[in-house]
Order: structure tokens, then C-alpha cells, then sequence
């Protein structure tokens, strides 16, 4: 009851402790093999378990007696299979299969035992290579299907050719020396049952149950011995695996009945001409009879020679056949091999048999032999089988990664295996990966101090970054690459962050959006910033360039050449719009440094920034710092020109797109604006600052100028200087307006366009007044402006007396009338002080004025025949007698009046110089934003005000007392004071 109770504890400490796949792996003789996971650590294992059932199979129809019988046959079946377990667990070697649980009671009444990762046995590989064979497939390789202990299924390349054949007889020669030499024992059962494929593609030992010491033994040992005759009475009422194989015995158990190690080297020339040939069995086939056995041996036909191949239907290896079988398939045991003379045989003397070798040894080498192995291993890689190379060197290898001396060697090769691999993108995960991510980050040092071991290794690591990504999925690359990258490019080696910085077009495309902007561009901008190397400023802004979508320019001579790869072209933006404008601009702007390689570098990242962001920011951003960094004092005249092109490039892009927006803005038009959007810069008229005649007539000024006007303001500086003297004669008049007449006022381009009727007489004040223009917006035209072509003026030419014709149609006076405009130039009168040089003006030179558009006073007569030649500021000369004028000249004295006819015009004319006031007004408002004509303008004005205030006194005086006429001879007050001038 105890013991019952102890197995039921046993049983469940296997499946407690493993997550056992419900489906058979493979099988082993009784054994069936199936897949595990211990929970504990998530790591694989193999279990095998016997089931007692399959022996119960065979006992039926038994009668009670022979039941018995068989019940105890049955039971030392199963203590063979335990003593087969235990035998495990006492010997350990590489070629031996590894015991990991030792073997366990069922409830049942069977038996398991936990092992190492086993992939199949020996005997259903060759059973499913022969079942291809038949189907049409030979050659091809093994695909064994096989499922996880959570239900995963996989398949799994397994190749018998003839590398994987040397290889695994090798390991098994190798445990056979194990037995016969170490442990003082015979296999007694080697079979393709008895040799076990592990995950690494290693054959190893297992089916002990028939395990001895042989006869005579002299080395202690644990291990029972067995009976010869009791194994050898062969019960057909039990399975065929639980009995001896007698197609792989030795005539020394059968014939002999002698127990010796020579008889696991007969077991082993069978087992080879099997591996050969097809189908994949021994060439002594027997049935298990022990008679059929002995018949083979009667007669040498029936024996495996030379002479009959070894009875195989295939061609054997020349150095098989010749050199090893003979020496193995032998009657006499004196006259077989040794397990360590059969390794040196000359079957397995080629050159990947003797790497393979070396790998097992590597451990024992030194270090110089280990570094010279490494060198030359990857010449000799593309030579291995596939699952050779996948499950053999490629763990041997990665497991030797803890010598950090060694690392960059292996991991050339190591990445030379992946490249070679079908099924790369597994074997990089599974075992590549995370033993790179273990060594350089897990651990990795934190200080800073530099480890030439390890960044060899990292530097192989990035050369070999393309391998990486084509056989990494994203997410595995970002939680397990990116933080080995990230190790480089904050390692204080500066070629390591140089080929850091050069690897990004390689692994940009396997990052997404947010791991480059938030994690990597971070990273990134932080060593440009900080470094002090000009190299690594240079790589730096060609790693913005990448980031930014452009091509680097990295084959360009900028003399930081050594390390070079295949890389591939990020063809879109790998950062958004707001990161270039905010983050890397401002980088560039703070680089202070002026060499060249790093202008140019910088030259490049603006120029693909300058695609991409704003016109507005480029104008105010990217346009200045382009002019700023190309007048570098070391750029030579290509690299000037260079900057030059960029920014005529970017400048285009900005007034492009501006004029583009503009012309939306303003409905599709050519971009011009009408006047009124520019209102807002009228601001109206100042008092006193404009010219403008606003409806003052010709016989108004004259009037003014003569001192008739009585009403005349008396703070007139002139007042009374033109009176004194000539009081006693008669005041000198103009011709008068005809009735309805009206006077044209001065028009400009740019002015706003004034009324075309002027108030009668008597409302003149009023009407100036109402003519004064609003508040509103004067654009001025000055594009419009003419040229400035000098005139005769009143201040260009002396002011001499000139006897001109009076019209008929004015007075029937002959008298002269005294013109202060241009003279002849015959005259002699000297020139007053305010007036300017007497030449001609058909011989001034020609000026150009702002303001050639403009004439004080000019004129335009009724008729339209009188064109005005006056330019700025200029007063026409008089109209010629008969030319139909509508009036005289602003600067012009008519004859004296005469009695009579002529008195009714000075009355009318009386009406005019009620305006003088309102003429000021007017006039002063006109041009007060002319600042150009302020001193002409106020001198106009000051004599305007003065004449009007004299001629309106005058006309009162008129009005009241008619004076009597002038007498011809007597000189008049306007002689006089031409005399005295």
C-alpha cells in the first residue's frame, strides 16, 4: 500500500513539473518519445514513456499457468527498460543521451524519464527516408512533422546524406569508446533504435537495456551483467523492440556466445552498409531465428564481403568499402577495429569531418588555435549541409560566444550561417538574437569605459546589419537590435557611432513612425550636439538627411572613409514636417564651426528640409541661415556657388507660392488692387498748403498783385510797399472775365478729379469752400510722373517790362502791359535778386523732378488750342494777342483802365477779390504733403493773399468815386517802381 502510494507521488512529479504535448514525437524500440516544456523555465525537453499495455497485448489466450509465465517475463521486460534508464543517469558524455528526470513509475506500470530535446531515432528517420524513396522522393530531405507541447506544429529538416552520415557514426564511435575503454562496457544491442538524433542534429547512444560488462571484466561497475542465453531465447509472445535485434549481433554473442566490445564493431560495419543502403536495413536479415543467423554464416555468399558489396544495393563510399569495413565486418574479433582506430580511419579523413572534430574539441584548444579555426572556418561554411551547418556548427559556435576574445570571429561566421540558411529567419531567432541581446545589453557595463572585445563585436554586428533586418520581424528588431544600436552610438569609440550613424538608411525601414521620432531621432540629435569631432558632426547631419527623406551623399570625398556596406535607400520622410522645422533647424543654427565638410553637410539638410517645410518658414528660417553659413570665409568658389543655387531654389519657392496666394486672395485677378484698398493711408488736406487755383481767376491775381483790392488783409508783409508813391494815380486793371466763364482749376494724375462748374461771383467765397476735398485716400501715381523739362518762368528769367497788344475785345486802349515773365534776350535790365539766369530755356539742360506732373497756375484756354508748356511750379508766359485765350497769364499786368466801357468789367471783377481769404484758404490746403515745395508754395500763397486783399479795395473804392482818367504821357505807379528796379 506504501509503495503504491510512493508511485502515485513518483508519477506526478514528471507531469506535474512538464507540459507534455499529447502527441508522439517519434519512437525509440518501446519507447515513445514525446515533446515537453518544464514550467518552470519554459525550456524543452524530451520525455519518454513506456507503456506496459503493449506488452499485456500479447498475452491473450494464454491459459492460467502460462499467464503466469508470462506475467513474469513481462516483468523482467520491464526492469531491462529501467535498468536502461538508470544505466543513462550513471553515464555522462557528449555522445551518450543526456538523462534529465530519472526513469518513474506510471500508474500504469510503466515506466518515463525526462531527457534531453530529442528530434527522432536513427531508425525512423532512415524508415522515413525509405517511405520517400518508394513515393518518388529520393535524395530529397527528411521533413519529420512534429508538435510542441502547446500544440505548435513545426517541421523539421533532417538530411541523411553523406556528411550527416560521417558526422553522426563519428559521435557514435566516439561513445563507443566511451563504453569500452571509460565505462568497461558493451552495448550488446546497437541499433538504429538505439542511437537518438537530439535538436542539435547530434547522434547520441541510448538502448542500454541490453548493457554489460564484458566477459572477463576487470573495472568495477554498477551496471548488471546479462545472460547470453537468456537474451538470446527469443519469445514470440513479445514485441520485437523489447528482445535483442539480431540483425545487428555479432556472430560472437550467437556463435561464440562470448560477451566482448569487439561485438559493438561488427554491430557497427552493419550499421553502416544499412545507412547506405535501400532500403535502410541490415544486410543480415534474419527474422529474429537464430537458425536463419547461423545459415548466413555457413556459406560466404551469405556473409557481407568485399566481394558482394556487403550485400548492399547501392554503391558504398570507396574509403567505407575499402579501408573501414573490412576491418569491422570480420569473423575473427581479434581482427576488427577499435572504436578510437576507427575514428582515425580514412573515411573520415576530409576536411568538414575534421572540422566538425574540431568543434567538438573546441573547448580543450588554445587560444591561438581557436582564433586560427575561426579564420578559416567561414571559407569552409558553404561546403556543410544546410542542417549541418543550422544544427551543428551553428550552436557550437554561439555557445562559445562567453569568450569575449572571441567574439567578432564567431560572429563573422555566425552571420555567414544565417546568409547560407534557407530557414535563417529561424535560426536567427531561436538562437542568434537573443544571445546577441544577452551579451551586449543584458551584460553590457553600464560605465562608459572602452572594451575593445566588445566593440569589435558590436562593429561586426553593424556591417552585418542588412542580415539582421531581412531575417528580424519588426518588433523583435525594436525590442532587441535597436538597444544594441543605441549601445553603439553612445559607446565613446567614435567609429562605432560613425558606423552607427551610416547604418540608418538600413534599418530605418524596419522601425515604425513613432520608435524613430520619440527613441531614435532623440538619441540622434543628442551626439550631434555634444560632439566635438568634425567627422561625427558630419555624419550627424547625414543622418538628418536619411531621416528626412533624402539620399545621403556619403560616397562624396569627405575623407571619412572606412566603412562601407550595402545599405538601403530610405525613400520616404522618416520624421513629419514639425520635427525638421522645431528640432533640426535649430540644430543647424547653433553649429558654430565653419569648415567646409560641415557647411556642405548642413547644405544638404536644407535642401531637403527646404522641400518640405512651409514658405513662410523657409523665407524666415531656412533662407537666412543659408546666407549666413555661405559666406563662410573657407568655402571655395564650387561650394559658394552651391549655396548660391540653393537659395535662388528656395527663393522661387517662396515667391511662387506667395504670388499663388496672393492671386486667390484676390479672385483670380493679375494681382493688382484697386485704389480703395489703400484708403487708409489718405489722411485729408492741411490749411494753407495747396496751390490749387480752386476757381480763382486770371483778373483775381492781377487784381492782387495791383493793390486795387481795399479789403486786402493787413498782416500782408508787401502791404503798403507798392501804395506808397502812387496813391494819386489810378489803380492799373486787367480785362475782366466775360459773363459765364468759368476758370479750369490744375489737375493732377493722381488727384481726385474736381467739380467741373464753379459758383457764380457772387457766392465765391462759398464755393472754394464746398470745393475742399474730403477725407479719402490719395494714392499717388509716381510712375505716371514726366519727365521734368525746364521752362521760362518768373524766377528763371529777369522781370522786364514788355509792351504788348491789348485785344480789341478787351479796351480800346493801345497801352502796353508790363509781363514779369521770360524777356527777350536782348533785354539789359539787370535781374532781381529772387529771379534766376536769363537763358533761354531751349538751351537748359533737361531735369527730372518728382513732381514733372505738376504746374502751379498752368492754364488751359477754352478753345483747347493753347496747350500749357509749363512744367512744376512754373507760370506760363502770356497768350498771344488773337490766339482766342480765355485769359492772361498768372504774372502778367494789363494797360491801366480807361473811362468808360471798361469800368463795368472792374466791378465784375471786384466780385472775384471777395474770395482773397477763401484763395488762401483753398490754395493752402492743396499741397500741404509736398514737402519738396514748401518754400515755393508759401511764397505763391503769402502774395495770393497780399493781391486779393488789394484789389478788393480797390474795386470799393471804385465803386464809391470814379477817379478821372490817366493822361498818356503821366507815368503810372507801376513805372515807377519798374524804374526803381
Amino acid at each position: 500500500m506504501f509503495s503504491n502510494a510512493l508511485k502515485s507521488i513518483q508519477a506526478t512529479n514528471i507531469t506535474g513539473n512538464y507540459q507534455i504535448s499529447p502527441n508522439v514525437t517519434s519512437t525509440a524500440g518501446p519507447w515513445k518519445i514525446y515533446n515537453a516544456k518544464k514550467k518552470s523555465t519554459g525550456k524543452e525537453y524530451s520525455v519518454f514513456v513506456f507503456d506496459k499495455k503493449s506488452l499485456d497485448a500479447h498475452s491473450g489466450g494464454l491459459s492460467r499457468s502460462g499467464a503466469a509465465a508470462f506475467k513474469k517475463v513481462a516483468d523482467e521486460v520491464v526492469e531491462r527498460l529501467r535498468k536502461e534508464a538508470s544505466s543513462l543517469a550513471k553515464l555522462r558524455h557528449p555522445s551518450v543521451l543526456e538523462l534529465v528526470e530519472p526513469v518513474e513509475d506510471t500508474r500504469g506500470g510503466g515506466l518515463q524519464f525526462v531527457t534531453e530535446p530529442v528530434t527522432a531515432s536513427l531508425a525512423s528517420l532512415l524508415q522515413e527516408k525509405d517511405d520517400q524513396e518508394r513515393s518518388g522522393g529520393g535524395g530529397r530531405a527528411s521533413r519529420y512533422v512534429t508538435e510542441d507541447a502547446n500544440g505548435t506544429r513545426r517541421r523539421r529538416e533532417l538530411e541523411i546524406d553523406e556528411l550527416e552520415i560521417q558526422k553522426g557514426l563519428l559521435q557514435i564511435s566516439k561513445a563507443l569508446e566511451f563504453l569500452h575503454e571509460n565505462a568497461g562496457l558493451v552495448h550488446g544491442n546497437l541499433t538504429p533504435d538505439a542511437i537518438l538524433v537530439n535538436a542539435k542534429a547530434n547522434w547520441k547512444i541510448s538502448g542500454l537495456s541490453f548493457c554489460s560488462p564484458p566477459e572477463p571484466s576487470t573495472k568495477p561497475t554498477s551496471i548488471q551483467p546479462i545472460s547470453l542465453s537468456e537474451v538470446l531465447q527469443l519469445d514470440p509472445r513479445l514485441p520485437r523492440t523489447v528482445q535483442m535485434n539480431l540483425d545487428y549481433t555479432s556472430p560472437d554473442f550467437i556463435l561464440d556466445n562470448n560477451l566482448t566490445t569487439s561485438a559493438d564493431m561488427f554491430s557497427l560495419g552493419l550499421l553502416c552498409v544499412a545507412l547506405y543502403n535501400s532500403p535502410h536495413r541490415s544486410p543480415l536479415e534474419c527474422n529474429s531465428s537464430i537458425s536463419s543467423y547461423k545459415r548466413h554464416f555457413q556459406s560466404s555468399q551469405g556473409i557481407p564481403t568485399a566481394n558482394n558489396n556487403y550485400l548492399s544495393s547501392r554503391p558504398l563510399p570507396k574509403e567505407l568499402a575499402a579501408h573501414v569495413l573490412p576491418k569491422l565486418i570480420t569473423r575473427r574479433p581479434a581482427q576488427r577495429m577499435t572504436a578510437r582506430e576507427f575514428q582515425q580511419g580514412e573515411y573520415f579523413d576530409n576536411i568538414l569531418i575534421s572540422t566538425i572534430r574540431f568543434l567538438d574539441a573546441f573547448p580543450a584548444k588554445t587560444a591561438n588555435e581557436k582564433q586560427s579555426f575561426l579564420r578559416g572556418l567561414i571559407k569552409v561554411l558553404p561546403s556543410f549541409p544546410k542542417s549541418v551547418m543550422e544544427k551543428k556548427v551553428l550552436p557550437a559556435l554561439i555557445e562559445e560566444l562567453k569568450d569575449k576574445e572571441l567574439i567578432s570571429l564567431i560572429l563573422h561566421n555566425v552571420f555567414k550561417i544565417i546568409s547560407l540558411l534557407p530557414s535563417g529567419k529561424r535560426a536567427f531567432g531561436d538562437k542568434v538574437r537573443p544571445s546577441l541581446k544577452e551579451i551586449f545589453v543584458t551584460n553590457a557595463k553600464q560605465g562608459q569605459e572602452k572594451d575593445p572585445a566588445r566593440d569589435a563585436g558590436l562593429m561586426i554586428i553593424l556591417e552585418q546589419l542588412g542580415v539582421v533586418t531581412a531575417n528580424c520581424p519588426g518588433k523583435e528588431f525594436k525590442d532587441d537590435i535597436l538597444p544594441i544600436i543605441f549601445t553603439a552610438l553612445e559607446s565613446p569609440t567614435p567609429t562605432l557611432v560613425d558606423a552607427a550613424l551610416r547604418s540608418l538608411p538600413t534599418i530605418l525601414p524596419v522601425l515604425d513612425f513613432g520608435t524613430i521620432k520619440n527613441e531614435l531621432f532623440p538619441v540622434i540629435a543628442a551626439i550631434f550636439s555634444k560632439t566635438n569631432s568634425l567627422a561625427i558632426k558630419v555624419r550627424g547631419l547625414q543622418a538628418f538627411v536619411t531621416l528626412c527623406g533624402g539620399a545621403s551623399d556619403q560616397d562624396s570625398d569627405d575623407g571619412l572613409d572606412g566603412f562601407s556596406t550595402e545599405k538601403k535607400k530610405a525613400t520616404s520622410s522618416a520624421l513629419d514636417k514639425y520635427t525638421m522645422q522645431e528640432k533640426i533647424v535649430p540644430l543647424i543654427k547653433a553649429i558654430k564651426t565653419r569648415e567646409p565638410a560641415v557647411m556642405m553637410a548642413a547644405l544638404n539638410v536644407l535642401k531637403v528640409i527646404g522641400k518640405i517645410a512651409d514658405a513662410e518658414f523657409v523665407a524666415m528660417d531656412v533662407l537666412p541661415a543659408l546666407w549666413s553659413m555661405s559666406l563662410g570665409p573657407l568655402l571655395d568658389l564650387k561650394q559658394f556657388q552651391s549655396f548660391m543655387e540653393l537659395i535662388r531654389t528656395l527663393s522661387r519657392r517662396v515667391e511662387d507660392e506667395q504670388t499663388k496666394k496672393l492671386q486667390e486672395l484676390s479672385g483670380g485677378g493679375n494681382g493688382t488692387t484697386s485704389a480703395t484698398n489703400d484708403d487708409f493711408m489718405s489722411f485729408g488736406a492741411i490749411a494753407g498748403s495747396s496751390l490749387e487755383a480752386n476757381g480763382t481767376s486770371e483778373d483775381d491775381f492781377e487784381l492782387l498783385v495791383k493793390g486795387k483790392s481795399s479789403g486786402g488783409a493787413s498782416g500782408n508783409p508787401l502791404d503798403g510797399g507798392w501804395d506808397s508813391g502812387i496813391t494819386s494815380y489810378p489803380s492799373v486793371t486787367s480785362p475782366g472775365l466775360k459773363a459765364g466763364k468759368t476758370t479750369p482749376t490744375p489737375a493732377f494724375s493722381w488727384s481726385t478729379p474736381s467739380p467741373s462748374t464753379i459758383a457764380p461771383p457772387a457766392n465765391q467765397f462759398g464755393a472754394v469752400k464746398a470745393q475742399q476735398p474730403s477725407f479719402r485716400t490719395v494714392t499717388p501715381d509716381l510712375g505716371s510722373f514726366a519727365a521734368l523739362t525746364p521752362t521760362s518762368t518768373q524766377f528763371s528769367q529777369p522781370l522786364q517790362p514788355n509792351t504788348t497788344t491789348t485785344s480789341p475785345l478787351q479796351s480800346s486802349s493801345s497801352a502796353a502791359s508790363l509781363s514779369w515773365g521770360a524777356t527777350t534776350p536782348a533785354s539789359t535790365t539787370s535781374n532781381p535778386p529772387w529771379s534766376t539766369s536769363s537763358t533761354p530755356a531751349a538751351s537748359q539742360p533737361p531735369t527730372s523732378s518728382a513732381f514733372g506732373g505738376m504746374s502751379l497756375g498752368q492754364m488751359q484756354s477754352s478753345a483747347g488750342n493753347q496747350a500749357s508748356r509749363a512744367s512744376a511750379f512754373s507760370l506760363p508766359p502770356p497768350p498771344a494777342i488773337g490766339s482766342g485765350g480765355g485769359g492772361l497769364s498768372a504774372f502778367s499786368l494789363a494797360p491801366p483802365p480807361v473811362p468808360g466801357p471798361q469800368r463795368p468789367q472792374q466791378q465784375q471783377q471786384s466780385a472775384f477779390g471777395g474770395m482773397g481769404m477763401g484763395m488762401g484758404m483753398g490754395m493752402g490746403m492743396g499741397m500741404g504733403s509736398m514737402g519738396t515745395a514748401g518754400m515755393g508754395m508759401g511764397m505763391s500763397m503769402g502774395m495770393g493773399m497780399m493781391g486779393i486783399g488789394q484789389q478788393q479795395q480797390q474795386q470799393q473804392q471804385q465803386q464809391h468815386h470814379q477817379p478821372p482818367a490817366q493822361p498818356q504821357g503821366q507815368k503810372s505807379g507801376l513805372d515807377k517802381y519798374a524804374s526803381l528796379l
